[in-house]
C-alpha cells in the first residue's frame, strides 16, 4: 500500500518572497515545509501545522 501526500499551499504575507510553505499528510499526521528547508512537527490537526507555516512566514 502506497503512502500519498497530500499537499495544501498556503499565501505567503506580503514581504515573505523566499518563504513558501506547504503543508504535507503523511498517515493520520500533517505537516507544514518551506522551500528554505525548514519544516514543523508532525501535527494531528491540519490548522496547527498551517499555523506552525504561519508562524514561520513571520519569524522566517
Amino acid at each position: 500500500m502506497q503512502n500519498r501526500a497530500a499537499q495544501e499551499p498556503t499565501a505567503p504575507p506580503s514581504g515573505a518572497s523566499d518563504h513558501r510553505t506547504t503543508t504535507t499528510e503523511r498517515g493520520s499526521f500533517c505537516l507544514a515545509r518551506c522551500i528554505c528547508g525548514w519544516h514543523g512537527p508532525a501535527r494531528r490537526a491540519r490548522s496547527q501545522a498551517r499555523t506552525d507555516a504561519e508562524q514561520h512566514h513571520r519569524t522566517g
